[in-house]
């Protein structure tokens, strides 16, 4: 992605430097990025619109019944167009549910240190379902950041809110259930005894959190070796969507790469991750690519590096950050040793080889030679300190 300068954005738009800084400050520029005192502004930023239509806009977008209530993850739980996060995050009302909508933006694009800020706050709110948000999100955000002692707490404090599910209203026992489930699966972590089956919160969810609470549940399956079991549940969530919300669609199609690539179906796996891709480029929503890298199976090498290479960069910047905090909390409750000294790329080449690829499929698959395979593979065991492809599955994800 390339990137303009405030200077530039100012003169594009014939508007004042300051009143820039300050559209980037309120998180009113998609993508924008701080740098020391100023800011970095994707070439093909928009102008942020009138305050005046703003609030027109979000007139219409109640009157439409577009979004809910709830202060539950509101933005994932949005069917807004591609290209169109930010309108609906500023056409709510200033407030609790607005600054989560915000958080779950900065998040999802990959803008850790903005949503701890934004969900600090609420870790202690009143309101359960903006308290429950406010520590997901928060929980996660800290894991890129490395500051693994408060993403433990805060998930010590999810694990426990999962197991007091029974004492409140059945509504907010799905909240409890969603987020509670969301936050262990996604670590790969065992569930309480106590963990509700998901029939019986599903349907006490709206629609764009019920799909996100099927992603979880067939990030579940796919972790019990059941891949085309959960490759079903995505494609039928996908197809019995009245509307496509875009986070939890991205989502659902990143999982089914997953599948696709434990299956075997590299072409199938491609579809899924340019639908996913379709969806996130617009908005900048690619934290989910860097957070699933791993278990992508080469794709991201395979299909975005060579047509978004600088998108690319930024998503692998992503996973280091991520996965570095995620096998901090991973690996010592679990005694499941996922390797964290190999590179992205030596990571996703012994995935494949660990799952019985040879140097030539790895190869064809990554656009690199056989030889160029070996080469990593010869790096990976040497720095795993192993002496056969055999004793790779060990140190890979599951």
């Amino acid at each position: 992605m390339e990137y303009i300068t405030v200077r530039q954005a100012a003169e594009r738009w014939e508007i004042s430097e300051r009143l820039v800084q300050k559209y980037c400050a309120q998180g009113r520029i998609a993508g924008a990025r701080k740098f020391g005192v100023s800011w970095e502004i994707p070439a093909d930023a928009q102008k942020p619109g009138d305050p005046r239509r703003e609030k027109a806009a979000q007139t219409e977008t109640a009157a439409a019944g577009v979004g809910n209530e709830s202060g539950l993850m509101p933005l994932m739980n949005t069917p807004f167009a591609p290209g169109h996060c930010l309108e609906f995050v500023q056409s709510l009302p200033v407030g609790p549910r607005r600054d989560i909508a915000m958080a779950e933006y900065h998040y999802f694009s990959g803008q850790a240190e903005q949503a701890v800020q934004e969900t600090e706050l609420y870790l202690m709110d009143r309101d359960a379902e903006i308290r429950l948000s406010a520590c997901l999100i928060y929980a996660y955000a800290n894991l890129s950041l490395g500051q693994i002692q408060r993403a433990s707490y805060t998930l010590a404090e999810l694990k426990r809110t999962l197991s007091q599910a029974s004492e409140v209203s059945p509504q907010l026992q799905a909240a409890m259930a969603f987020v509670g489930t969301a936050a262990m699966v996604l670590l790969h972590l065992p569930l309480p005894e106590s963990t509700p089956a998901p029939e019986t919160f599903l349907p006490l969810l709206p629609p764009g959190l019920r799909a996100f609470a099927m992603y979880v549940q067939a990030h579940y399956l796919y972790l019990q070796g059941a891949y085309a079991k959960s490759l079903g549940v995505v494609e039928a969530t996908l197809a019995m969507q009245p509307k496509v919300c875009p986070i939890p669609a991205i989502y659902l199609h990143l999982v089914a790469v997953m599948d696709c690539m434990s299956l075997r179906s590299s072409e199938q796996a491609e579809t899924h991750l340019l639908a996913a891709w379709d969806l996130a480029r617009p908005d900048n929503l690619i934290e989910g690519f860097g957070e699933h890298h791993g278990l992508l199976g080469g794709m991201l090498e395979a299909v975005i590096k060579k047509d978004w290479p600088e998108d690319f960069k930024r998503i692998i910047n992503i996973t280091y950050r991520f996965s570095a905090g995620w096998r901090r909390i991973h690996n010592p409750v679990t005694g499941h040793d996922v390797a964290d000294n190999l590179t992205t790329t030596e990571f996703a080449v012994a995935m494949l080889a660990a799952r019985g690829w040879t140097n030539q499929e790895i190869g064809e698959h990554m656009n690199i030679s056989p030889n160029t395979v070996k080469h990593y593979i010869s790096l990976v065991l040497q720095k795993l300190n192993v002496s056969q492809r055999q004793d790779l599955k060990q140190y890979m994800l599951q």
